[in-house]
């Protein structure tokens, strides 16, 4: 924290402030390491102190993060907002994070009242403007601003404070703090390259710290990132990971929600329904805009790669903030503000849905020449399963059998089976022969196997893939065996010449 550290305050104080200045800075120590009862009741004790100002102001503060961290995001955005007001005329540098904080918990809420995110936006604006603006005045200032002025408004100075965040080194507190913000930030702003790079360091930063306040939040975004990567092997990692996570902080929706994100991709429908009825039914997420969002997205996927469209519109329609708006204006017109090829890619996608003739035959040509060049592998699948679905409609074979085959290629490596089983099915109507995904012995690895031989693979000690995994080398050793027999090899070193993803095969 920026301005009076707690131990500082502790020092120059009398023992009755200085007992709850130290009970203070403990509970700020227990909720960086996720131990969120601790920290309560430490908190509890401070206030039951003689704490200041200053220190009541930090304790709402901490109250207000831990309820984040612990029930819901929006939770604790009231106590963060009166502790930015109180903060200000204390610490300056202290209430510009408290808004940052504020800001992340409002938008990873979601479908708060208009007048709840705006009244964030706003007390951000309305906070006095640092005389040398920073890097990350520059973000929460753009961030605000998008919501206040428009998207077209804030997106450039957030690309800015992105490409900055990116070049530069940061210390672990600045890290902690300021990543989670940057990289939804860089997903909001369809800069995926800033996003995987951010995303990647923050999730690393918070293994190495033990900052477990942070890393479940941090895999979750990771893990929406390697799916949009086509890397649901990856992805699965993170599933396992966010798991054990959940098992040591004792919440079990870190699981559920990481599932929800990987599952609708596989077109595993009975996975994906019981994560949407395990969030739905959660206590602590009642009220929460993002259950609503995120449950429907995940069917909305879901359907899509099935091919029950109806039910996949009806989905999308009731997780959309603003289904009124016109969908493909409004993407275009984000794609203008953000310029990069993912942004007008997809743009240029939607756009070819609702043309027809050359209109559309170029459109669908520019969103696949625009995605090939990312990173974004499951689009640039997606893009070309729905140019080829186009291409045979026109009763154009040939020409979509060629963008159809490469659809099929790429989703069933990637793992997105109901999407490549949905190009197959489009092939064999064009007069194509193709044979289904063949499923190898090395599918038979549970999840948590896999990362475990994934790690093992990397050069990992058992104690090493314990700690990040929140189990002991002992399980690990355990799990390990298991692996061997499974894959029918003798040692971790042969792990590392073997394919742990699946294979397809095609004629």
């Amino acid at each position: 924290m920026s301005g009076y550290s707690l131990a500082r305050a502790a020092e120059l104080t009398p023992d009755p402030v200085r007992r709850a200045a130290r009970a203070l800075a403990a509970a700020q120590a227990k909720y960086q390491a996720g131990a969120f009862d601790a920290a309560r009741e430490l908190t509890d004790a401070a206030e039951l102190g003689h704490l200041d100002e200053f220190g009541a102001a930090q304790s709402k503060l901490l109250r207000g993060r831990i309820l984040s961290a612990s029930r819901s995001a929006g939770s604790g955005l009231p106590l963060m907002l009166e502790a930015a007001k109180r903060l200000w005329p204390l610490d300056a540098a202290l209430a510009r994070e408290t808004y940052r904080d504020a800001m992340y918990a409002a938008l990873t809420a979601g479908r708060l009242p208009r007048d709840g995110i705006l009244d964030v936006a706003q007390a951000v604006l309305s906070a006095p403007t640092p005389s040398e603006p920073t890097r990350d005045d520059l973000l929460l200032d753009g961030v605000a601003r998008v919501i206040t002025e428009g998207y077209s408004v804030g997106a450039p100075a957030v690309l800015e404070a992105l490409g900055v965040f990116r070049a530069a080194e940061v210390s672990r507190a600045e890290g902690l703090g300021w990543l989670p913000l940057a990289y939804r930030m860089a997903h909001s702003t369809w800069d995926f390259e800033t996003w995987s790079v951010l995303s990647a360091r923050l999730a690393d930063l918070a293994r190495e710290t033990g900052a477990l306040s942070v890393l479940p939040s941090a895999l979750l975004l990771r893990l929406s990132n390697r799916v949009f990567a086509g890397d649901l092997d990856g992805a699965d990692s993170l599933v396992v990971e966010a798991g054990a996570i959940g098992e040591a902080t004792g919440s079990s929706f870190f699981a559920h929600y990481a599932a929800l994100v990987v599952e609708p991709w596989k077109g595993r429908e009975a996975t994906t329904q019981q994560a949407i009825e395990a969030i739905t039914q959660d206590l602590l997420l009642r009220g929460e805009g993002k259950v609503v969002t995120a449950t429907q997205w995940a069917a909305a996927v879901l359907y899509n790669g099935l091919g029950r469209y109806e039910e996949a519109y009806v989905a999308a329609k009731r997780g959309c903030e603003n289904p009124q708006a016109a969908a493909v204006q409004r993407i275009s017109d984000m794609a203008q503000a953000s310029g990069t090829d993912w942004a007008l890619g997809t743009s240029a996608g939607v756009r070819a849905l609702v043309s027809d003739g050359q209109a559309a035959d170029a459109l669908y040509r520019e969103a696949i020449e625009r995605l090939d060049t990312t990173e974004v592998r499951m689009d640039v699948a997606r893009a070309r399963l729905l140019y080829g679905e186009w291409l045979r409609r026109e009763n154009r074979r040939a020409d979509a059998r060629a963008q159809l085959g490469s659809a099929h290629d790429t989703l069933s490596h990637i793992g997105a089976e109901a999407f490549a089983e949905r190009a197959r099915r489009e092939l064999q109507a064009t007069g194509a022969t193709i044979r289904r995904r063949a499923v190898t012995t090395q599918s038979a690895l549970t999840p948590q196997e896999a990362q475990i031989a994934r790690l093992a693979g990397d050069g990992l000690t058992n104690p090493e893939i314990g700690a990040q995994l929140f189990i002991s080398p002992h399980t690990v050793e355990w799990h390990l065996r298991k692996v061997f027999s499974k894959l029918g090899i003798a040692s971790r070193r042969e792990i590392r010449t073997l394919r742990l993803d699946g294979t397809a095969t095609s004629a």
